[in-house]
């Protein structure tokens, strides 16, 4: 049975009332556990647009998040989830990003970011229509966050909580997708100068383009669109890093045909 809408909105301002305070919540599926992704995703709206309407926030963008196996198993999250980006969540290539007062309990995610020239909208979008629609991709930290207690998530507690956003991080190099290799692109990311994960583009459900696809159409059934202009956050390659006041962290975009290109930030 679905939830009230009453109870939805509540929920989406409890979410957005821990995010203002830098404090969690306990998992919204204890408390109601008849809670299934619709009402999910309402109670993440509600969110949102407690977001813009009291913190003057736009929305900039879209993300897909647990795409790969090893972020699944983390996570005890075996499906995608989704969310907003808003301007107020990018942070400049190289950046000092504020924890205290900013983020409760930081995970960095190295990820394909791609931006639009055209909008996707519907639900039959495919790889090639994904293709067709992105001005550049470009190498980037998603920087993920949890408004619920010690991460303890289901896919409705991380759908409800915004997928779990906190900030990212965009790299300066505009790749021109075309012609690339998608699936075989590599990502090396280093925390603090040392090594600390790899991992390929076929990661995040065989293709980048395939999980951007599959975000496109999920919101698609929502009425909701891609917009030409957005970011478009494709999911993490790699393992999530939990990260602290003093840490760095820097990745490497690399492949066939391609120039090695780099992101990086740092936590004060």
């Amino acid at each position: 049975m679905a939830l009230a809408n009453q109870l939805r909105q509540e929920l989406g301002e409890a979410l957005f009332d821990a995010l203002c305070a830098g404090t969690t919540l306990a998992p919204l599926t204890t408390n109601h556990p008849d809670m299934d992704i619709e009402d999910a995703y309402h109670i993440s709206r509600a969110m949102l647009a407690c977001r813009i309407a009291q913190n003057s926030e736009q929305v900039v963008g879209k993300k897909i998040g647990v795409t790969s196996a090893v972020v699944q198993k983390m996570l005890g999250v075996f499906q995608p989830d989704f969310g907003f980006l808003t301007n107020t969540m990018a942070f400049a290539n190289g950046a000092d990003i504020p924890v205290a007062g900013r983020l409760i309990q930081p995970r960095a995610e190295g990820e394909i970011a791609f931006v639009l020239k055209k909008d996707l909208r519907g639900t039959a979008i495919s790889e090639d229509d994904v293709l067709a629609a992105t001005d550049y991709i470009t190498p980037c930290f998603e920087i993920v966050d949890s408004r619920i207690d010690n991460w303890q998530i289901k896919i409705q507690d991380t759908i409800a909580d915004n997928a779990s956003c906190g900030v990212y991080v965009l790299g300066d190099a505009r790749i021109d997708p075309k012609g690339l290799n998608l699936a075989a692109l590599e990502i090396n990311v280093f925390k603090n100068g040392l090594p600390l994960s790899r991992g390929l583009g076929e990661s995040v459900q065989g293709n980048p383009l395939t999980a951007v696809a599959w975000l496109a159409n999920t919101l698609g059934a929502f009425d909701i669109p891609l917009l030409a202009g957005e970011v478009i956050l494709s999911g993490s390659v790699v393992p999530l890093a939990p990260v602290v006041a003093g840490d760095k962290m820097s990745l490497t975009l690399t492949g066939e045909g391609l120039t090695a290109s780099s992101v990086s930030c740092q936590f004060v």
